[in-house]
């Protein structure tokens, strides 16, 4: 193969590689507004008093982080790579504030154990959607119908309080996530060569991927927080 054939077929994996570094890089500045927001809410007993002693604030922060995640989702292709950029970190602060209740709930030791091991099954699962030949997409109803199922059975115990269907949701949804981290990623990498000609799309399909990451990273953490985490 000449020279100019060696940069043609090298031309795409540099794509690929460019925007999957793209999207972990926002991902990973999500988290970490996420992480920041949250310690300093969760150091401060004014700000706890206000968030979490007073239900009107708190549902509104939540409904206020759906709104902004469906927003994001509904409108990316209508706004700028900026607004969307804008609203995923007013997002991740949100989320933060929100998150302060595990430093009230768990020890500081297993929040941050529990992070590495979510770091860890996180990034293996993320290589092999990466990495597999084997097509995810079949995954893609069969999670989507797990999640489902985790939220309503979540909704049902919000009444019944059994401790059972909490840990068989809590086993559940992390097999879901797990999963779905996999599936996202492969997703993701097979759009990257769909916006080589637009850079203002690949900006924007960028953050709505580290959005799709982020969230499975999230949840993931919650449930083996649940599992691993250690009470005060």
């Amino acid at each position: 193969m000449n020279r100019e054939g060696l940069y043609k077929a090298a031309r795409p994996l540099t794509v690929e590689s460019d925007f999957l570094r793209s999207v972990y890089n926002w991902m990973g500045l999500g988290l970490a507004t996420t992480a920041i927001v949250s310690f300093f809410t969760a150091s401060s007993p004014s700000m706890l008093a206000l968030i979490f002693g007073n239900q009107l604030v708190f549902f509104g922060l939540i409904i206020a982080e759906l709104v902004l995640v469906m927003a994001l989702s509904g409108a990316i292709n209508r706004m700028q790579a900026s607004t969307a950029a804008l609203m995923f970190f007013v997002y991740s602060a949100l989320n933060g504030v929100t998150l302060a209740a595990i430093f009230i709930v768990y020890t500081r030791a297993s929040i941050a154990s529990t992070f590495f091991v979510t770091a860890g099954t996180f990034g293996a699962m993320s290589l092999y959607g990466y990495t597999t030949k084997k097509d995810l997409t079949s995954w893609g109803s069969f999670l989507f119908m797990g999640l489902i199922g985790i939220v309503l059975a979540s909704v049902v115990n919000l009444f019944l309080h059994s401790e059972s269907i909490s840990w068989v949701v809590t086993y559940c949804g992390i097999i879901v996530f797990v999963g779905l981290t996999a599936y996202d990623t492969q997703k993701i990498k097979h759009t990257a060569s769909l916006y080589l000609a637009d850079p203002e799309a690949g900006k924007k399909a960028a953050i709505i991927g580290a959005l799709q990451l982020y969230l499975d990273f999230i949840n993931l953490f919650l449930l083996l927080l649940r599992v691993f985490g250690r009470r005060r």
